[in-house]
């Protein structure tokens, strides 16, 4: 059986949701207080074992690949004047098997996957989304490669959401536990409305999948919005092969809006070893006039 090793993280969408902010700026280097968003799942991919990691960019984002190389001006700087702190977290950001490879035209997000055919060859893989940071104790990466040891299959991870939600995400059709939170699927639909959504099992930013879907997405017909869909692919290969759906119970993030871009903020900005008590403290002054909500 082939290890798990190797993880693919598309950043190449324009970040609309987040102008004028993201004109001139990667969305993936939007910061969580002092790291950017991309660097979360960097991590999360590393303390999962992952060996190589493929980020798929496009138009703009240069900056992801700067925040990843070595700057040896600032490193300098950094020892001469004794900063040794700051000089290792600069250099936690280097010693990565980072590959970088554009996605040249905006066809969606299994087009996105598509591109990291070569770089993956023959092996099962991770994808990960830079739009979800996710918290637990056993990172989420890891629980689908633990799932895949067992299962030797593809999985993705869900979470319940409310019904009028559905219309967000890709819903899963379950058929059943094979143990508690794995679930058989009989099918997956593209974000239904909440009368035609098979549950209320959302999936969300983590895909552990066989190197088979590949050759489904280079013969997908576009779907919602007219782009490739993963889900769609996804449910193409489960009518070939089994594929699972691992339901998650820790903490989601989901920075791909400016909501939860600011809970995040404030959630990790409480657990700052150099600020959580300052925010915490102004946290429990803030008062909000009335006036103010209504708007």
């Amino acid at each position: 059986m082939k290890r798990v090793r190797k993880a693919v993280i598309p950043a190449a969408g324009l970040g609309t949701r987040f102008l004028p902010a993201t004109k001139a700026m990667a969305k993936e280097m939007l910061p969580i207080v002092d790291k950017p968003v991309i660097q979360f799942i960097v991590e999360e991919a590393i303390a999962s074992g992952i060996e190589d990691i493929l980020v798929v960019t496009g138009k703009g984002k240069r900056p992801i690949e700067d925040h990843f190389d070595a700057n040896a001006e600032l490193e300098y700087n950094l020892r001469s004047k004794g900063k040794t702190d700051l000089l290792k977290l600069v250099e936690e950001t280097t010693d990565i098997n980072l590959h970088f490879i554009r996605q040249k035209h905006p066809r969606g997000l299994g087009d996105a996957v598509l591109q990291a055919r070569a770089f993956i060859g023959n092996e099962p893989f991770v994808v990960m989304l830079g739009d979800d940071i996710m918290v637990d104790e056993v990172p989420l990466t890891k629980q689908l490669i633990n799932d895949y040891d067992r299962t030797r299959a593809s999985i993705l991870s869900v979470i319940e959401v409310e019904n009028k939600e559905t219309r967000k995400y890709g819903i899963i059709d379950p058929l059943g536990e094979s143990e508690p939170g794995l679930y058989h699927v009989k099918s997956f639909v593209e974000k239904p409305t909440p009368e035609d959504a098979p549950s209320n099992l959302a999936i969300i930013g983590r895909y552990l999948l066989m190197p088979e879907i590949f050759e489904v997405l280079a013969n997908q017909a576009p779907g919602a919005g007219g782009e490739i869909q993963l889900t769609d692919a996804i449910d193409s290969l489960n009518k070939v092969q089994r594929v699972f759906a691992r339901q998650f119970t820790g903490q989601r993030y989901d920075v791909g809006d400016k909501l939860g871009l600011l809970e995040a903020n404030i959630q990790f900005g409480l657990r700052h070893p150099e600020i959580k008590d300052e925010l915490a403290d102004y946290l429990r002054k803030l008062e909000i006039p009335d006036k103010e909500l209504e708007k």
